[in-house]
């Protein structure tokens, strides 16, 4: 039983498994068009569905993960890369997601998504316990940024980084994922925070609840007609495959072209629904996706049923409830992205070490190990970004997993000086670290009930502690 919510673990898992396979109506389960309910507006507005600054933050992370990955090392590049991690200006270019096939974005700039939006501001402001030198998650993504730009496409060999997929898997929690839970669903549900009886701020057409729970949706990252597609169909719209055919699911006004706002999949949705897919290949199946966005459409509609009154204490119950429903499968697909990473990692070493047993260069096995690392590494830290503190949990994962990868030559990044070079030393034996991937995956296990298990050597753990030879280092939890 998970430790952090209890016993409605096992409430919520229900839902998981049944909200995917429910009968649904045509059009009763969209998230797009809810009527003004705000009393005494008199404006044009008829919809008062409202998230376009999170999709701003969503396009400014994917063109961010790009930017890093496939720019050579300069000023130039920190300064791009600043600009769209902390600027606010007009006229920064959408640079992913682009056209692709029969993918069309309506959208080309930020501005005509949201104006003014930057990640910074949304990022975590509390310490990120699972690197060196005490800084914020805002602190360590600049941090980053600034590492990345010294490098070719984001890659220092040297100290075992991916820029882009520390940053890119990071952000989706310490943004998406922590504004999502610990705020608008959190703070922002108390009754007299945002009330529903007044706008959310002055000369809004909608309710402070109302744009509250939006907001919330939108860092998601899912499409307006989730619960009309099947997961393949979300892996699709992510992956930009399928052309026209693809387009047309998830096209809601039939212009043939992708609305960033309404119909495209970004990270957070996109994991939910890959770790879908993989389940139901497993014959496990966790539904994670649809948990979520029905929890969500559930949400949305009890606010608009309120009709701009005040929210009764049972509404505010109700949206408690559907608000751990979300929060609490949202946590299930980051620990599922930390297993499947582990053993990623895991399975790269095992290859790295047989070509160096043959004689073979490891080069691009190598650059796999780090790649895989940085999602690992990213996605660790990304699940301590939530609401809460993980306690015991995130201890063992952080030092299991430790501040960089074990390198070739068996020494490790443990900490950064104040000049913000990296210092290393002797780390874990190669045999060693493997095990060590191996009790990421049982911790994920054992503390958030994982049922996809992408990449599971869970079952191998017993046989890879003796070929590391035991020992205080290997035998520790």
């Amino acid at each position: 039983m998970n430790k952090h919510f209890g016993s409605a673990m096992l409430a919520v898992g229900v839902v998981a498994l049944t909200a995917c396979m429910a009968p649904r109506a045509a059009n009763s389960d969209l998230y797009d068009s809810f009527p003004v309910t705000l009393k005494g507006y008199a404006g044009d507005k008829t919809n008062s569905v409202s998230y376009s600054g999170q999709i701003a933050r969503h396009v400014l992370h994917d063109s961010l993960k790009a930017m890093i990955g496939s720019m050579p090392a300069g000023p130039a590049k920190r300064d791009k890369l600043m600009a769209y991690y902390q600027g606010k200006g007009a006229g920064r270019a959408i640079v992913a997601p682009t056209d692709k096939g029969g993918f069309k974005f309506k959208q080309k700039t930020l501005d005509a998504i949201s104006k003014g939006k930057n990640l910074a501001g949304k990022t975590d402001k509390r310490v990120v316990s699972g690197m060196p030198r005490g800084m914020t998650g805002a602190e360590l993504v600049k941090f980053w940024l600034a590492k990345a730009a010294e490098t070719d496409n984001g890659y220092d060999a040297a100290n075992g980084y991916d820029y882009a997929q520390l940053v890119s898997k990071y952000v989706m929690g310490a943004v998406s994922y922590h504004q999502a839970v610990d705020n608008y669903l959190d703070e922002k549900l108390a009754p007299d925070n945002k009330p529903n009886s007044k706008p959310y701020k002055k000369g809004a057409y909608y309710t402070g609840k109302e744009h509250a729970w939006d907001e919330a949706f939108g860092y998601f990252g899912a499409p307006a007609k989730t619960a009309q597609l099947s997961v393949d169909d979300i892996y699709n719209i992510a992956k930009r495959k399928g052309g026209a055919a693809t387009v047309k699911k998830v096209d809601l006004n039939g212009d043939g072209m992708i609305d960033l706002k309404s119909e495209m999949v970004f990270g957070p949705a996109y994991y939910a629904a890959a770790f879908d897919r993989s389940a139901i290949k497993a014959g496990r199946p966790t539904g994670y996706t649809q948990a979520i966005f029905s929890a969500y459409v559930e949400g949305r509609q009890i606010i608009a049923g309120a009709k701009g009154a005040a929210l009764s204490a049972g509404q505010i119950s109700q949206l408690k409830s559907l608000a751990a429903t979300i929060r609490t499968n949202w946590e299930k697909v980051l620990a599922e992205a930390v297993f499947k990473y582990a053993g990623s990692v895991l399975k790269d070493m095992v290859k790295i070490k047989a070509a160096l047993d043959t004689g073979n260069d490891p080069k691009k096995l190598y650059r796999a190990y780090i790649k895989h690392w940085g999602e690992l590494k990213g996605f660790s830290l990304a699940l301590q970004s939530g609401k809460g503190d993980l306690g015991e949990v995130a201890t063992k994962l952080n030092r299991l997993v430790g501040a960089g990868p074990l390198l070739l030559n068996a020494s490790q990044v443990v900490d950064i000086d104040r000049n913000g070079n990296y210092m290393k030393d002797q780390g874990e034996t190669w045999a060693g670290y493997m095990v060590h991937m191996v009790k990421v995956q049982k911790l994920m296990a054992e503390n958030f009930q994982s049922r996809a298990k992408v990449n599971d050597f869970t079952g191998k753990l017993a046989s890879l502690v003796k070929a590391a030879g035991g020992g205080s280092s290997a035998e520790n939890d």
